[in-house]
């Protein structure tokens, strides 16, 4: 039987913080046009809202503890318009209608695990297949799925936890896990996630956010030009999982180390088979940064709007997504529908299918010890 996550969350001693539960995201309506209320449901037998957590300068970010999502973003653009620069729902009923990654928390493990299949001292684990032949995004119960419980300590800052029952999904030890999502001046939505396992097992987490930072969700993000601090990828196999090579992005539609047009760059060679394989660019890059978070990941600019985001992170990897499978059949917000490469994701992460190649950054988690990641957005204004 299936344990609310609030009981959980607020009997673990660990986690005490979450005690009082508290929410104080008294707002019904947000800048970005969503009503709290429309996210108030019940949801596996827990308990659904939609929480507001902002900066003094305006900066606003809409968070739902279902799948962890970040539901809007709101920033200034060049003219001082705040403008929602991510994809998502205006109704929770669009989150759970059908799985999607819209702003999702991933875990236990985000992207794609070979097969479902990983050996650990010894034993293979089997996961759930919710990928054709593979596990993604932590399979059928991936948390993405899951309610997290709430505590907002401030106007500025969110925590969700949850704790992953061991066996979830076919992962090994039970797993607690805190998301701190916090807004600063300036402009900064930082990403702070925290794990602890009662057994060995592997961990990858990371934020799905689907940005477009034109504001208008019509738009494509062709134009848009991105800067990736990474001289290697990690290609893919006609499945789409890595195939354990580390490649140079030199000469090939994957150079970004130099800003670029994002349509500039797969018009270079639209038939490398990389492109064809995941439909544009759906891959890994291995950052230069050392896990350095001080060093900057990547910047994405939008000259429509004026707005920039750089990202910082300690992983030393980043999945670049550009918004392939996108066709149109999902609407949201404003009732648009969100079609092909009207979007691109930067989740900063360790690399897919990690656990079936030793020779890469290690993804293991053994108890006693604590995952930390952090990702910053950080979003400023170019005027011309």
């Amino acid at each position: 039987m299936r344990v609310p996550t609030k009981a959980l969350a607020c009997g673990l001693g660990a986690m005490t913080f979450l005690a009082a539960c508290n929410n104080k995201a008294d707002v019904l309506t947000t800048q970005s046009g969503l009503d709290r209320r429309d996210f108030q449901a019940t949801v596996n037998g827990d308990s659904t809202d939609l929480y507001v957590i902002r900066n003094a300068g305006g900066m606003e970010v809409c968070i739902t503890n279902y799948g962890g999502r970040v539901v809007s973003l709101m920033v200034p653009d060049a003219t001082g318009e705040l403008r929602d620069v991510v994809q998502g729902f205006a109704h929770i009923d669009g989150y759970t209608a059908e799985p999607s990654s819209f702003g999702a928390t991933m875990g236990r493990f985000a992207n794609r695990i070979n097969n479902g299949r990983f050996v650990l001292d010894d034993d293979t684990v089997q996961l759930d297949r919710n990928n054709g032949e593979h596990t993604i995004h932590g399979g059928g119960e991936g948390w993405r799925s899951q309610v997290f419980e709430a505590h907002q300590p401030n106007d500025s800052t969110l925590v969700l936890a949850y704790i992953s029952p061991d066996g979830e999904s076919g992962f090994p030890g039970e797993v607690t896990v805190s998301v701190t999502f916090a807004v600063s001046h300036p402009n900064e939505l930082t990403i702070d996630y925290k794990a602890e396992t009662t057994e060995k097992t592997v961990i990858n987490l990371t934020n799905h956010s689907f940005f477009n930072l034109s504001g208008n969700p019509t738009n494509t993000i062709l134009d848009d030009i991105l800067y990736v601090n990474a001289t290697q990828y990690t290609p893919l196999d006609s499945t789409l999982i890595t195939t354990g090579e580390i490649s140079p992005v030199a000469g090939s539609p994957f150079d970004f180390t130099e800003p670029v047009s994002i349509g500039t760059a797969l018009a270079r060679n639209p038939s490398h088979a990389q492109l064809q394989i995941a439909s544009g660019i759906d891959h890994n890059f291995v950052l230069d940064t050392d896990g350095d978070i001080d060093k900057l990941a990547a910047r994405l600019y939008a000259p429509s709007s004026g707005i920039a985001m750089e990202v910082y992170t300690n992983e030393p990897g980043m999945q670049v997504y550009t918004g392939n499978m996108l066709d149109g059949s999902r609407t949201g917000k404003e009732n648009v529908p969100y079609s092909k490469q009207t979007a691109i994701c930067l989740e900063t992460q360790h690399f897919p299918d990690a656990p079936n190649k030793l020779h890469w950054p290690t993804t293991v988690l053994e108890p006693g010890e604590s995952y930390l990641s952090t990702c910053i957005y950080r979003f400023s204004v170019v005027k011309e």
